[in-house]
């Protein structure tokens, strides 16, 4: 059962394994499907996160794999399906951290300043090299690019109703007022923590994340009860 104020789990597709999440090296041995694509996924999330979707090249992954070209084919139809599980992938490890830390606080309060502070984590401690993989592809993804867009907006969406969920149970839990607009919210929570990152990002400081987050947590005091 769903715990009080736990955001909603990100479904099975985003229930990735984080094996590989804490080594460059890997043991993997061909006659396990699962540990071999477990392996690509985590060299092609590390390339296309550092270099871009389209700068990487699939004789890039193969080159940090290992594996041939073929064996890569095995395991996704194409490059496009590899750059979208890739996506779900270090999507999926960024979604488990953030569970951790959302999961330790009482309130909800707590829990969305738990978001917040982990977002400013990419700017100062980045958990992922190459930084916010939603925001890297939001900012690549164009029209030439439809599958990686539309895998983008489904796992923003999966966030949003994460925050959604903590905004339902503090108030149903009478932690946050009852009149508050939980979608309003949601996107501004959003919204000022991915712009924030793209503008740190680009001065290379963390002064624009520090606004963002005095901002928010004076937003999340004004809903409070």
């Amino acid at each position: 059962m769903q715990s009080a104020f736990e955001p909603l789990y990100f479904n099975n597709a985003l229930r990735l394994s984080v094996f590989y999440l804490d080594t460059d090296r890997y043991l993997c041995d061909m006659r396990n499907p699962e540990e071999t694509k477990g392996a690509i996924l985590h060299h092609a999330g590390s390339l296309f996160n550092l270099q871009g979707y389209k700068a990487t090249s699939i004789r890039n992954i193969t080159e940090a794999t290992g594996y041939t070209k073929g064996a890569i084919y095995r395991h996704f139809k194409n490059k496009e399906k590899l750059e979208e599980q890739s996506l779900v992938y270090l999507m999926g490890i960024m979604f488990e951290k953030l569970r951790i830390q959302i999961k330790e606080q009482q309130t909800a309060s707590d829990k969305l300043k738990a978001i917040i502070y982990f977002f400013e984590s990419y700017v100062t401690k980045s958990p992922i090299k190459g930084g916010c993989p939603l925001l890297n592809v939001a900012i690549e993804a164009d029209d030439n690019s439809p599958h990686l867009r539309k895998k983008a907006h489904a796992i923003l969406e999966v966030l949003k109703e994460s925050i959604i969920t903590i905004l339902a149970n503090g108030i149903t839990f009478s932690q946050l007022r009852k009149n508050i607009d939980k979608e309003y919210y949601a996107t501004v929570i959003i919204a000022s923590l991915e712009g924030a990152i793209m503008m740190s990002k680009l001065s290379r400081t963390n002064h624009d994340i520090r606004i963002i987050i005095k901002h928010l947590e004076a937003t999340i005091k004004t809903i409070e009860n």
